[in-house]
Parts: structure tokens; C-alpha cells; sequence
């Protein structure tokens, strides 16, 4: 029922004159509707109103057939739904998740699932950390490497420290733009609860790339 009306009410919705600065904007990698990022949350609550809060098992298939659809709009809504109702996700989510996370993957949608959807997962059961450890192992796809450097990025003073330190430390020569960028925008956040640590993190790793640092310490002056 959501899909169809989805369909309907975005569709109805497209300008193709938006399209096209939208997808060269993603670098080609995606089709658009050319609907953004305003009207197309006003459009999500025309979707969702009335409808009841979904189950996991609707929730996530709601998201896996927005992701078998082209125009990148659809998997904007599947992001959008499901940090809606994260809190009816269970450990049973993360193969759909993984799957999200590495298919048509790139920052616009992957960032919205680390830091919105796995960080509350992860928050709720405490258990799912060692699926962060896993996704950070040596050879794991980058998108996951980056959803585990940023699912914290929420936690403020409820930081595992400990480990936001190791991910950043193991994978602080991997030359990937956005593994660099996700290690510093992770420290970034986390110094706005420990300013300190972040300096002295920073201090000790010389080997962290340039970009990492940068971001690290933009707001510690």
C-alpha cells in the first residue's frame, strides 16, 4: 500500500528540469525525479498519513523495494522511513541493512543509515557492536568500513571511546576520500564531548592523513 502510494504521489511530483542538475550533482550515479529535499519530505507525510506504524518485517521490506526502484528519490524515502521507526528494528535488521548499505551505496544514503539507523540499533543492543568490529575488519566494503567509523556519531558523552579510537587508528592509511573524511567527521563530532581526547588522539597518530585531521580539529581552533 505505502509503495503504491509512494509511486503515485512522487511521481505525480517529478520536474525533469530538476532532474538533471540533480543527478550531475551525484556525479551520474543515479536517476532522479528531480524532486528535492523539501517538497520531497513534504510528500513523504502525504505518503505516511494515516498509515499505521509498520512492523519490522514491513518496515524493511518497504526499504528494500524502494532500493529496487531507479530514481534515487525512492531510496531517500526508504532512508527517511526508516530512521522514523528505528526503534521497531531488532538485530534481524542487519542483513537488510548491509544489503542497503552496499548496494547503489554512497555518502547521500549510507551517512543517513550509520549515524540514524545502525547508531540506534547498535545503542538498543549493545551486543551489535561486534557487528561494528566485523565491519571494520581488514578487506570489508568501505561503506560498511564508514557506517562503523560513524555510527556513533549521535552518541555525544555515550561514546565508546575506545573503539570510535581503534576503528579511526586501523584504518587511518586507507587512502579512500570518504574512509579519510568519515575518521575525521567521527573525531569531529566526538570532540564536542571530549576536546581533549580528540587533541591528544590526533597528537599521537601522525599517520592520520592530512583531510582526517583537519576535519578532526576544525571546531578546536
Amino acid at each position: 500500500m505505502i509503495l503504491q502510494r509512494l509511486e503515485h504521489i512522487f511521481g505525480a511530483a517529478a520536474d525533469p528540469g530538476q532532474a538533471a542538475p540533480m543527478r550531475a550533482y551525484m556525479r551520474n550515479r543515479f536517476e532522479f525525479l528531480g524532486i528535492t529535499s523539501v517538497p520531497r519530505r513534504e510528500l513523504t507525510l502525504d505518503v505516511l498519513r494515516g498509515t499505521p506504524r509498520p512492523g519490522e518485517a514491513d518496515l524493511l521490506a518497504t526499504a528494500r523495494a524502494c532500493w529496487a526502484l531507479p530514481e534515487r528519490e525512492y531510496q531517500y524515502f526508504a532512508c527517511d522511513y526508516l530512521r522514523k521507526h528505528a526503534a521497531v528494528l531488532t538485530p534481524a535488521a542487519v542483513p537488510v541493512l548491509r544489503e542497503l548499505i552496499t548496494t547503489k551505496s554512497w555518502w547521500d544514503t549510507v551517512d543517513t543509515l550509520a549515524a540514524n539507523v545502525c547508531g540506534p540499533l547498535v545503542a538498543a543492543h549493545p551486543a551489535l557492536v561486534s557487528t561494528m568490529d566485523t565491519w571494520t575488519a581488514p578487506g570489508t566494503d568501505l561503506w560498511l568500513v564508514r557506517t562503523a567509523l560513524l555510527h556513533q556519531l549521535r552518541y555525544r558523552d555515550r561514546t565508546d571511546r575506545a573503539r570510535l579510537f581503534d576503528y579511526c587508528e586501523r584504518w587511518s592509511a586507507e587512502p579512500d576520500f570518504f574512509i579519510r573524511k568519515g575518521i575525521g567527521w567521527a573525531l569531529r563530532e566526538y570532540a564536542k564531548s571530549d576536546p581533549a581526547g580528540v587533541r591528544e588522539f590526533v597528537t599521537a597518530h601522525p599517520g592520520l592523513s592530512p583531510l582526517s585531521v583537519r576535519e578532526a580539529l576544525k571546531n578546536l581552533g
